[in-house]
């Protein structure tokens, strides 16, 4: 975990919530929002790093978005590709590892190529660490984990005393990563939407009803403040 003692928090996960909101507010079509709130990322990413914070995660594309209209998802995976291209000129301009949590075999192959070439290319940069969920479900996330810890157990690799917590999330997604610290969810919307279940079972919510395109650097520091200033005990009541 981040500075107990009210410092600025490690690692913050973000759920990007309010692209559509946002475009209907402006007479546009969805697709617009979605532009807009993909623009914010790099923004937000940089700030977050000159804030001191080590670690974003940011919820872009979850396994129930699939059942969104076709032509929204269609959409969607074309910003999708349009931003892993831009993504590899601002990791190298930012200093910025990528990585890329969730489920990619249901992406199209060019995408999943796109994907490990990013993580490669970004590797040892050793700026901010930026997580992007792609068609990423934490249920999912701990089916795909157990069944790949179950086979080990199977096959002797791993006995069921050997079993413990750290072991466990080394089969997520999400190991060798910092549990999450803060977690901000934008648009007003208070719920977790199957995000870093298993991650999150200490982190301090933040809910603002901020849409994403509208979230900036003011508003991340609003949210770091509102960390700051929570009396974190861990094992209390």
């Amino acid at each position: 975990m981040a500075d107990e003692n009210r410092g600025i928090p490690r690692h913050v996960a973000i759920i990007l919530d309010g692209n559509g909101r946002w475009a209907k507010k402006r007479f546009l079509p969805r697709n617009a929002g979605h532009a807009a709130g993909s623009k914010n990322v790099e923004k937000i990413c940089k700030a977050a790093w000159e804030m001191g914070i080590e670690y974003v995660t940011m919820y872009a594309f979850s396994t129930e978005n699939w059942s969104r209209p076709k032509g929204e998802v269609d959409a969607l995976m074309k910003l999708l590709h349009q931003y892993l291209s831009d993504c590899l000129k601002t990791s190298k301009k930012n200093n910025m590892q990528v990585r890329v949590i969730g489920d990619i075999s249901r992406l199209e192959p060019d995408l999943q190529d796109r994907i490990r070439e990013l993580e490669e290319f970004s590797a040892q940069n050793t700026g901010l660490h930026f997580q992007v969920a792609l068609n990423y479900g934490s249920r999912d996330e701990m089916r795909r984990g157990m069944q790949h810890l179950a086979r080990d157990v199977g096959e002797g690799r791993l006995s069921p005393e050997e079993i413990t917590e750290d072991v466990i999330s080394g089969y997520l997604d999400t190991r060798g990563i910092p549990d999450p610290d803060l977690m901000i969810r934008t648009s007003g919307e208070k719920r977790l939407s199957n995000y870093l279940l298993w991650q999150m079972a200490y982190t301090e919510f933040y809910f603002t009803d901020v849409l994403w395109p509208d979230f900036d650097a003011g508003e991340l520091e609003r949210a770091v403040a509102f960390y700051q200033g929570r009396d974190r005990r861990f094992g209390g009541v």
